[in-house]
């Protein structure tokens, strides 16, 4: 005879995801400059410091929150973005794609310079500029 298992019982039928439990409708491209710019500052106090230990853990936390930024682009562009605003703005495929990759490590996640944190920063102030409009 099979043995009654009560977690059969209670386990889900369907699996959901979305970028928190409970999708709220809430998206703000801030979340990923507020990490682009931790970033960036990480860098530039990289670059002042001669201190080996502090280096290697800003390079750490610069990586870290690299990956971040990667996290709140794919949700904007998977879970915000619809079919009409990619229509309204072909670009934004183009965007999101060089944004992913200027965070990752090709970009500030494999970099301490800079200039490319400033790209980083200068695609999302693209992108938000398009969320904006998308919200009027």
């Amino acid at each position: 005879m099979a043995k009654f298992n009560f977690k059969n019982i209670f386990a889900p039928k369907e699996i959901a995801h979305a970028h928190c439990d409970l999708p709220c409708g809430v998206y703000d491209p801030a979340q990923a400059k507020i990490e682009a710019l931790s970033i960036k500052a990480t860098m530039e106090k990289y670059a002042a410091s001669s201190d080996a230990d502090f280096k290697s853990r800003a390079v750490a936390i610069k990586e870290e929150r690299s990956e971040m930024v990667k996290h709140h682009l794919w949700v904007l562009w998977t879970d915000y973005f619809k079919p009409n605003h990619f229509e309204a703005y072909p670009q934004l495929h183009v965007l999101f794609n060089e944004a992913t990759k200027l965070a990752g490590a090709g970009g500030t996640k494999g970099s301490n310079d800079v200039a490319v944190a400033d790209k980083l920063l200068a695609k999302i102030d693209e992108i938000a500029e398009i969320f904006w409009a998308t919200k009027k």
